[in-house]
């Protein structure tokens, strides 16, 4: 039995997109996480971060961005902002029909990042 990748169980780059999208309305409504985008292209990051998600749940997609540590440096993240960041990806996987088991795969994922993002 093939076992599909959570690229392709999330749709593709299209399921990714559209989690990515209300993972980012989440982001944008909320006063405590909101501020870390004010000078941001929404756009240009949505893209950035669908492609991300894409290569790290196994789509074909490469990428070349700036490693964890270097592209959260400047903003002097604490567990707080981690936190509410992960629990908006929850919510989003959730509202898009994520399944429990998936969920928890890409929050262990998730978890790896923790001291690069924080720059530990």
């Amino acid at each position: 039995m093939e076992t599909k990748s959570l690229y392709e169980k999330f749709g593709g780059h299209e399921g990714v997109a559209g989690v990515v999208d209300t993972f980012y309305e989440y982001m944008m409504a909320d006063d405590d996480v909101n501020y870390f985008f004010k000078e941001t292209n929404m756009k240009k990051q949505r893209q950035h971060q669908t492609n991300f998600i894409s290569f790290v749940l196994g789509g074909p997609q490469k990428y070349d961005g700036k490693n964890m540590r270097d592209a959260h440096a400047h903003m002097k993240l604490t567990d707080k902002e981690f936190n509410i960041t992960a629990k908006h990806l929850i919510e989003a996987l959730q509202k898009h029909g994520v399944g429990q088991e998936d969920i928890d795969g890409v929050m262990k994922i998730v978890a790896t990042t923790h001291d690069d993002v924080l720059n530990l």
